[in-house]
């Protein structure tokens, strides 16, 4: 869904939504509305992540269910963004801000690293600020909630499946908050060294793929029903510490959830300002 402001311009902002979402949300549409006013173009749209459950049809023309959060590979988000970015480019606009809410900041973060791996000079080259809305130390919170004998249990579940060659079905119910396959499950939780990167349960840790990220970066959290489990202006000040980028926009919206839900407006001002007085 691309919306632009009747006078023309060639900056955009991307929004990657998050886990078992999609590109239809309130959220996305409000924040749009503000940046058509502002006259900057928004595109939203659907990555493999949507729903539980999507069906992929491959070249082969044979259609599988390796999409939705239920069943993706979130590495895979790479291809949908990069994908998004050439659309964009491909329609005349020049300017990029990459916006991600919750698992989309994950593959929005893991998306610039593997760009600048690849030396990917001319996508990065158009991207002018990173927008991460509610970005989730899911393996912290994974690891809160279940706490460590269930933890430890649910791990050697899922390898069992693995072993068995079953790594579409279903965890348990106990596991995750909503249904997730034995290949999602193993992908979060022990083959993610490249996407665990907000460790904020681990202090020590040097945040170097946000590190890398070279642009502008705005970060916010709710105050409510955030998928957070520190105390947020210790996190902030933590962060802070950790992530030298020059131009770092980093705070949270009190009465804000996970969602933003009635402080979009707020949420929207807020990205603006930065869009305009920062990361120009």
């Amino acid at each position: 869904m691309l919306a632009t402001p009747e006078t023309p311009t060639d900056e955009v902002v991307i929004s990657v939504h998050g886990m078992q979402s999609n590109c239809l949300k309130r959220r996305e549409d409000i924040l749009g509305k503000n940046f058509v006013s502002s006259g900057i173009a928004h595109f939203a749209f659907n990555n493999r992540g949507h729903e539980l459950r999507a069906y992929i049809k491959k070249v082969d023309g044979n259609s599988k269910p390796e999409g939705g959060s239920s069943y993706e590979d979130v590495l895979e988000g790479y291809y949908d963004v990069k994908g998004a970015i050439n659309k964009m480019l491909e329609l005349g606009f020049n300017k990029i801000h990459l916006q991600g809410h919750s698992l989309g900041c994950t593959k929005i973060v893991y998306t610039y690293n593997k760009l600048k791996k690849e030396n990917n000079l001319e996508l990065l080259g158009h991207i002018k600020s990173v927008i991460l809305l509610s970005l989730v130390d899911i393996v912290g919170i994974q690891k809160e909630g279940l706490k460590e004998e269930r933890y430890n249990k649910m791990m050697g579940y899922a390898i069992e499946k693995e072993e068995e060659g079953n790594t579409l079905e279903l965890m348990p119910e106990e596991s995750f908050p909503h249904p997730i396959s034995v290949k999602t499950y193993l992908r979060y939780f022990r083959d993610n060294g490249q996407i665990d990167f907000a460790r904020f349960s681990d202090k020590g840790y040097d945040y170097k793929e946000l590190n890398n990220i070279e642009k502008p970066l705005f970060l916010r959290w709710g105050t409510v029903y955030e998928e957070v489990t520190q105390d947020l202006d210790e996190l902030i000040e933590l962060l802070k510490s950790k992530i030298s980028n020059e131009k770092l926009d980093i705070g949270y919206i009190k009465g804000a959830d996970h969602s933003y839900y009635n402080k979009e407006d707020v949420l929207g001002t807020e990205i603006m300002f930065f869009i305009k007085y920062i990361a120009d």
